[in-house]
């Protein structure tokens, strides 16, 4: 007798209210997931055109998502559940995951952390969207520390697998496991990792994308050949020096150089790699970066 096969996981429901801190563009994308997975969402950005701006991103995100057929719903439905506000004292009170999306600035984001845990109920998960910087140290910025945890997406939001759920040592257990649940709800795999410089996926990521930059530096080869090696031969989606150029030169010029300062001279950033930031070719957002764009 052929046994039934097993039932289908129940479907992990989404937060009901979500806020993001910062409109840009992994904050819009983390705000058109949620919203797509059904919860209402708030992001604050600071002053009315940025509010617009960051409403305005998630808007052609829903749009392009809805022409792959990537939406279960019209993209008009998803974006009324996407609301604005001008300051992280507006956030939802009841909100029951907020994640900070603004600038790699530890002191800007201790001190928006702060403010969004004020705001708050004492439930609330609070959430960094940080891709280096310590998650304990943000931690130290709270009163409630347990309720904190990272929670690093990936770029383009909406079309990537991956979140690193980012865990210090003052995190609840049930901190975390609200945290899985939230990613699994977008459709999202997780990796945990402890807390430590770079977390597992920016330190691999930045060594290797530094060893590139190095290579173009000693005329080992041109970017094209570089990208196409780690591309064709290791089956990477994309290579080292394009990928840095969607992340930004200036972002990973930052990562750089907190890993050099908390890890060593591994991490130590190429000179190519300043003299590119300086001159203002920071990728795909300035035009220019190691390809053009």
């Amino acid at each position: 007798m052929t046994a039934a096969p097993a039932p289908a996981p129940a479907p992990v429901p989404a937060p009901a209210v979500v806020g993001v801190i910062g409109g840009g563009r992994m904050g819009a994308g983390i705000a058109q997931s949620y919203a797509a997975a059904g919860s209402a969402v708030t992001v604050v950005e600071s002053g009315a055109a940025a509010a617009a701006a960051a409403l305005e991103r998630v808007s052609t995100g829903l749009e392009r998502a809805a022409e792959r057929g990537r939406l279960a719903e019209p993209a008009d439905r998803i974006l009324a559940r996407v609301s604005t506000a001008e300051s992280v004292a507006a956030l939802p009170r009841e909100a029951d995951l907020v994640v900070e999306a603004v600038p790699e600035d530890a002191a800007l984001k201790a001190r928006v952390l702060a403010a969004a845990e004020a705001a708050v109920t004492a439930s609330t998960v609070l959430a960094s969207n940080t891709s280096s910087l310590s998650v304990t140290e943000l931690a130290a910025a709270l009163t409630r520390p347990g309720r904190f945890l990272g929670m690093h997406f990936f770029n383009p939001v909406p079309a990537s697998e991956l979140v690193e759920i980012v865990v210090a040592p003052g995190t609840d257990p049930a901190t975390v496991d609200a945290a899985l649940a939230w990613t699994h709800c977008l459709g999202k795999k997780d990796v945990v990792v402890k807390d430590s410089p770079g977390f597992a996926s920016s330190r691999l990521g930045v060594a290797l994308g530094l060893e590139a930059i190095r290579m173009v530096e000693e005329g080992v080869a041109e970017p094209e050949a570089i990208d196409d090696a780690m591309r064709l031969g290791y089956k990477h989606p994309m290579g080292p020096l394009r990928l840095t150029d969607l992340v930004g030169l200036d972002v990973r010029l930052a990562i750089a150089e907190h890993l050099h300062a908390t890890l060593g001279e591994r991490f130590a950033p190429p000179r190519l790699l300043r003299e590119k930031v300086a001159r203002g070719e920071l990728g795909r957002k300035t035009g220019q970066g190691f390809y053009p764009w």
